[in-house]
């Protein structure tokens, strides 16, 4: 089953619509209580990551589910000006603060945004100070997920990265987080100026 296709923009109104279709779409699929409710938060976390993708295009958002696996979809096209313009690549915190790489949430943004705008086509991005590899932090074989993806990206491999030193600060982000606790998986692909974020759950 496939819920309406919404759009959603950098108008914070229209993400009502989002919520709008999980809810009936939890009803649809007869969910019970808990189950809906954590298709709402796995919701609220993608809410959270949209505001600033938003800033240079807009996009679709649906509920794809088979049985009781649920996918939720935000497919976000960059219409606008490049992030390129902006003074500080990737940072782009209101408060002019560079905290772009902290938390899961942020990290599949600035994956998204990297892929948005064509950061991600070798392996290596500045963010500010900082440097990262995202082949190292989950980027994957594109075919793995989708043959038309150019570039595809997956918490499961970032979990594998981060796995291999519980004692990391990257281990202790994804212990404290939401989506990556309640996910099966979330996925970021990218076809041209089109960047697909895909978040996976299986209800038992």
């Amino acid at each position: 089953m496939k819920t309406d296709i919404c759009t959603i923009s950098n108008d914070k109104s229209t993400f009502n619509t989002i919520f709008t279709e999980v809810e009936k779409s939890a009803e649809y699929n007869k969910l019970p209580k808990k189950q809906a409710l954590q298709l709402r938060l796995l919701a609220e976390e993608l809410v959270g990551m949209l505001p600033e993708l938003l800033e240079i295009g807009s996009g679709n958002f649906w509920i794809e589910n088979n049985g009781s696996d649920f996918e939720l979809h935000a497919a976000i096209k960059a219409e606008r000006l490049s992030l390129y313009d902006k003074e500080d690549i990737l940072a782009i915190s209101k408060s002019g603060v560079n905290a772009a790489s902290k938390g899961i949430i942020n990290k599949i943004r600035l994956v998204a945004e990297g892929m948005l705008d064509g950061y991600i086509e070798t392996s290596n991005v500045s963010v500010g100070a900082e440097y990262y590899n995202f082949y190292d932090m989950g980027a994957s074989v594109p075919h793995i997920y989708n043959d038309t993806w150019s570039n595809a990206w997956s918490l499961n491999s970032y979990k594998q990265y981060a796995g291999d030193n519980k004692e990391s600060e990257a281990w202790d982000e994804l212990e404290k987080s939401i989506i990556a606790n309640l996910a099966d998986d979330v996925i970021v692909g990218v076809i041209g100026k089109k960047v697909d974020i895909i978040i996976k759950k299986k209800f038992a």
